[in-house]
């Protein structure tokens, strides 16, 4: 699996590609999640578009991210969920814990700390 990281506003997007399973890629996504921790950069949105496969090592690292996260004032967003994956999620009933969105810009936006900011500036 390979990961790449920007930034939109305050927010971390993590696009993701490839297969998020036992071994590299869970490890790989686990060790940046924890390092975004440490940075205190902690409103993550993973584009999960470009993941063809997830196993149940890939869905808990994905209970792994949202529980690290779920301490924070940020949190953890899904984003372009195919439906196989889709399907795991309802499966396992983590759809009821994992907020997922179609568009970036609506994930993006779903971040509290994001809305307040916008709140404050259109008193200003």
């Amino acid at each position: 699996m390979t990961l790449t990281e920007r930034r939109v506003g305050n927010v971390t997007v993590l696009d993701l590609e490839g297969a998020l399973t036992i071994g590299d890629g869970a490890l790989r996504l686990k060790d940046r999640i924890d390092s975004l921790v440490l940075q205190e950069r902690t409103s993550v949105v993973l584009n999960l578009a470009g993941i063809r496969y997830v196993d149940s090592e890939g869905l808990g690292q994905l209970v792994g991210c949202y529980t690290s996260l779920a301490k924070t004032p940020g949190g953890l967003k899904l984003l372009s969920v195919g439906t196989r994956t889709m399907t795991l999620l309802r499966i396992t009933r983590l759809n009821t814990i994992l907020e997922t969105f179609e568009s970036e810009d609506d994930a993006v936006s779903s971040f509290p700390e994001l809305l307040a900011v916008a709140s404050q500036e259109r008193k200003s």
